[in-house]
């Protein structure tokens, strides 16, 4: 005899409900990489049109961080969906290989760079790296990022190197290379010069101190012997003053204290003599400080003048309203002291951040050592007024976290304000898609200074310009060309072993240069030049991508770093920004907002997540925040993401378990939509529009957006409601009922579709899935195209289905009341009587049959009669009478000797 639970149609499926993802994603990443899966996508979407994200590079020094896998998974998203939505996306992963953090970790690790040839060490300094790429594309991997990673770029490569030179020669053709001597950031930690990029900004402490100037000249306005007063928080440059500042327009006063005179802006003088502890002191003679322009003033303690200059940046929120200037030690100080007053660079300061012997008795000493010293003595001689300590925000070099200061020394340079309105011009035509983008950028490229390019450093690509023998540098495009085609077979090692003559043309002279003989620079290229012509050394020279990009995705530090740079660089060469689109995305923060340091302890490794819970859950966490701002991550929010994905992955075994438990064949068994029951073709209807919404969110890159109304659909609108519903109607009725395989086929409609819209997203799972989906062509889910926009269209269906469901609600909630009441226990006990006032709810409840099924009770009754109000009717729910049948559980009025209501026995005859 047939047991009759035998008789029902549950689900089965091979499809675990446990993920197990640590073990199974090795798996599939073995399979992808045997079936060579990026390549088929690639061949499959052929003769599309392109669509190129090029990759900004991960430096390759240690272990990715969670951050690393953020921009990767990103990226990934994007790529993925791209070649499933009708475009050829070819992704090729890049490495940033120069610079000081690889020289320092060398060090670090014994090597001494100063006692080998430079050669000996640059193949060092390869070799780690080439090392930490292998490492990092193996972590990267493991994320489910697919895309070139047998044939990165990177910058150590010989061709890269090339055509980073031949991008340098067309700079300098255009005339936007020079050499000079001006302020730049120095840092006597690395022992070079940095790039705006290359700075942060940390508190630190500084001596402020108020130092009087003596008045050695007369103009008549003021008297000889007057002391003018100006204040500084760096005493170790006032060996390197040559001027002092003062604004045209405003007013200064004479202060007469203790019979010395002293000149303060006259907005100041309240608070410089309160400051000063001056309780007694006249006003005299007030001018403007135009009236000062030219007038001498004794240096404090070096045989030397000090110029009054004019100049607009003085203001009075702060000091004295006069600023000590020193031309070689600030830009403004620079632009103004040397470029209009001619006063001279002086920047008595070496390479370690040591005074030369132009500071006079502080020679030898360091900076900021100096400062003390220098304090002491301005004491001694009665110049100093007031000493205290001030905290700031000071700028560090980003590697070694040391201060830096500011430095003149010969650089090699690349005039931003040659061309800046076309930079600005590029800016415009680029799409952001954050709206604080655009003016982020723009400003910084309006208000930077010109980029120092030269790095006094041996890891690195060589500036490639040779030195005639009177000094004159050689700016050849021919020679630069040259240079060029050597590195491109010999790699930029050449430059440290071979002497000039070899690396000129054949037969080059100069004439600067009679006896024949050069000389090379030695400084290499700011690391920011090498990563900032990528869009030369690898999208415009390879065939499978295209120049400019269509999009450039990074952490927002990039505006200051990689953006930046690519953006001069390119409109240098060819007049366009190298990417038509823009995104940036956020910093990773721990689940307090904190930053992550392994002093806090709390650091998230991506490597130790995946081989906790997966790489999968660090891709849905990637699509669940909003990415465009700092994001937080902890393992408490991990949990939560693991939540979330044990509820997408039930939802998924549900579906597969009632679409292919062996009655159902997608190739011929889908109804169309014309002959769905009602309520089913309402749930298809509700579905398009969440794909249509999918779709437009992937295509602004808001993951988070899509994310979220595909989860609330799945947890809200399927497994709330309609798969709740649909188990007296996949279980009970007869397999091939037209009741059930109306659904069946809104089943399968939403699990075709969406193992598509989240195989981007969640890659490993939704091959799993495509795996568990027989009667499937294809060999990957990646390989699948994304569905079609569908919307459909029927007003009157979804007013009504809408309200239906709003009086759902409404019984929903008074049979919870009913349970805590101990009416009833499981809603099939409940029989429900509804009430409304509103006919038109009266006749659309009449209008639908088999109402109990919708509520999931064993009697409906709607008439007028008393009952609870809720939000849309009124609601009396009681223990429903009769007897329950054995096989589908409802309570109905009689069953047959076998306790099966007549419903099951017309379904089992």
């Amino acid at each position: 005899m047939v047991e009759l639970k035998d008789t029902l149609l549950m689900p089965k499926t091979k499809f675990p409900m446990r993920g197990n993802l640590p073990n199974k994603e090795p798996e599939f990443l073995k399979r992808w990489a045997e079936m060579d899966l990026y390549r088929k996508i690639l061949e499959k979407n052929a003769g599309k049109p392109t669509y190129v994200l090029h990759d900004g590079p991960p430096y390759a020094n240690g272990n990715i961080h969670i951050g690393h896998a953020l921009n990767k998974i990103l990226k990934d998203f994007i790529v993925k969906y791209k070649n499933m939505n009708g475009f050829l996306s070819n992704y090729v992963p890049g490495w940033d290989t120069h610079g000081l953090p690889i020289e320092q970790v060398l060090v670090n690790n014994g090597v001494d760079r100063k006692s080998m040839p430079a050669t000996k060490f640059r193949n060092k300094c390869k070799d780690y790296a080439l090392k930490q790429i292998d490492k990092q594309r193996a972590d990267f991997k493991k994320l489910g990022v697919i895309g070139d990673w047998d044939n990165p770029y990177i910058t150590l490569d010989p061709k890269f190197e090339a055509e980073q030179i031949r991008v340098f020669g067309k700079m300098v053709g255009k005339g936007y290379i020079y050499k000079g001597l001006k302020p730049i950031y120095w840092s006597p930690s690395s022992e070079s010069a940095l790039a705006e990029a290359e700075i942060e900004y940390r508190e630190h402490t500084s001596p402020s101190i108020y130092v009087t100037f003596e008045l050695i000249s007369e103009n008549g306005s003021v008297e000889k012997g007057t002391k003018f007063v100006i204040w500084t928080t760096t005493p170790w440059t006032l060996p390197a003053n040559l001027g002092i500042a003062v604004h045209p327009d405003f007013e200064y006063q004479v202060i007469k204290h203790n019979n010395e005179s002293y000149l303060v802006a006259k907005e100041r003088v309240t608070y410089l003599a309160d400051k000063f502890g001056w309780e007694e002191y006249e006003l005299g003679e007030v001018l403007l400080g135009k009236d000062l322009e030219y007038l001498l003033c004794k240096h404090p303690f070096l045989d030397r003048t000090s110029t009054l200059i004019l100049a607009d940046y003085v203001t009075l929120d702060s000091g004295t309203g006069l600023v000590h200037t020193a031309p070689g030690n600030g830009l403004d100080d620079y632009l103004v002291g040397q470029l209009q007053y001619k006063l001279g660079v002086l920047s008595p300061v070496d390479n370690q951040g040591n005074l030369t012997e132009e500071a006079g008795e502080f020679s030898g000493q360091f900076v900021f050592d100096a400062n003390k010293n220098i304090i002491e003595r301005l004491n001694e001689l009665g110049l100093l007024l007031k000493q205290e300590n001030i905290t700031h925000s000071y700028p560090h070099d980003w590697r070694t976290k040391k201060p830096i200061i500011f430095r003149a020394t010969p650089q090699w340079f690349c005039s931003v304000e040659a061309f800046r309105e076309q930079l600005l011009e590029a800016v415009n035509n680029t799409k952001f898609y954050s709206e604080w983008g655009k003016p982020r950028l723009y400003n910084m490229i309006r208000d930077r200074g010109d980029w120092v390019i030269s790095r006094q450093r041996v890891w690195g690509v060589p500036i490639p310009v040779f030195y005639a023998e009177n000094g004159d540098a050689i700016l050849d495009n021919n020679v630069i060309e040259h240079v060029a085609k050597i590195f491109e077979t010999e790699g930029s090692n050449v430059w440290f072993y071979k002497d000039a003559k070899e690396l000129l043309p054949e037969g080059f002279t100069h004439v600067g240069s009679p006896n024949g003989e050069f000389t090379k620079e030695m400084d290499i290229m700011d690391v920011w030049f090498d990563s900032g012509t990528s869009h030369q050394g690898c999208c415009a020279l390879r065939d499978d991508l295209t120049y400019p990009a269509d999009l450039y995705l990074e952490g927002s530090d990039q505006y200051r770093g990689w953006f930046n740079s690519s953006l001069i660089t390119s409109v240098a060469v060819s007049g366009v920004a190298p990417y038509k689109e823009l995104v940036s995305a956020g910093f990773v923060m721990d689940g307090n907002g904190n930053k992550m340091s392994k002093s806090l302890g709390n650091v998230i490794s991506p490597n130790d997540v995946g081989k906790q819970l997966g790489a999968e859950i660090i891709r849905l966490w990637s699509a669940s925040v909003d990415y465009t701002q700092d994001v937080r991550i902890s393992n408490d929010i991990l949990k939560q993401v693991s939540e979330t994905y044990r509820k997408i992955r039930n939802t998924f075994r549900f579906l597969l378990g009632n679409l292919f438990n062996g009655s159902f064949d997608n190739r011929k068994d889908v109804l169309p939509y014309a002959d769905l029951e009602e309520l089913d073709k309402y749930m298809i209807l509700k579905f398009e529009k969440i794909v249509s919404n999918v779709l437009d969110n992937y295509e602004k890159y808001q993951f988070n957006t899509l994310v979220n109304e595909l989860v609330n659909f799945f947890n809200v609108e399927l497994s709330s409601f309609y798969l709740d519903y649909g188990k007296d109607i996949l279980y009970i009725e007869a397999e091939n009922s037209h009741k059930r395989l109306s659904m069946l086929t809104v089943l399968y409609t939403i699990l075709n579709k969406s193992v598509r819209l989240l195989a981007p997203i969640l890659s490993f799972t939704a091959e799993e899935i495509y795996d568990n989906m027989p009667y499937e062509d294809a060999e990957s889910v990646h390989l699948l195209d994304f569905p079609v926009k569908n919307i459909i269209v029927d007003d009157v269906l979804e007013e009504k289905w809408d309200k239906l469901l709003k009086v759902r609600d409404d019984v929903n909630k008074a049979l919870e009341e009913s349970r805590n009441e101990k009416i009833i226990g499981k809603s099939l006990e409940a029989a429900v009587e509804i009430y409304s006032d509103n006919k038109e709810i009266v006749e659309l409840l009449k209008s639908v049959n088999n109402l109990h099924q919708l509520f999931i009770v064993s009697k409906v009754v709607v008439k007028e009669n008393d009952g609870v109000n809720y939000d849309y009717s009124q609601v009396k729910i009681t223990k429903a009478s009769g007897e329950r049948c054995e096989r589908c559980w409802n309570i109905v009025e009689t069953v047959n000797e076998e306790h099966v209501c007549h419903r099951c026995e017309s379904i089992l005859a």
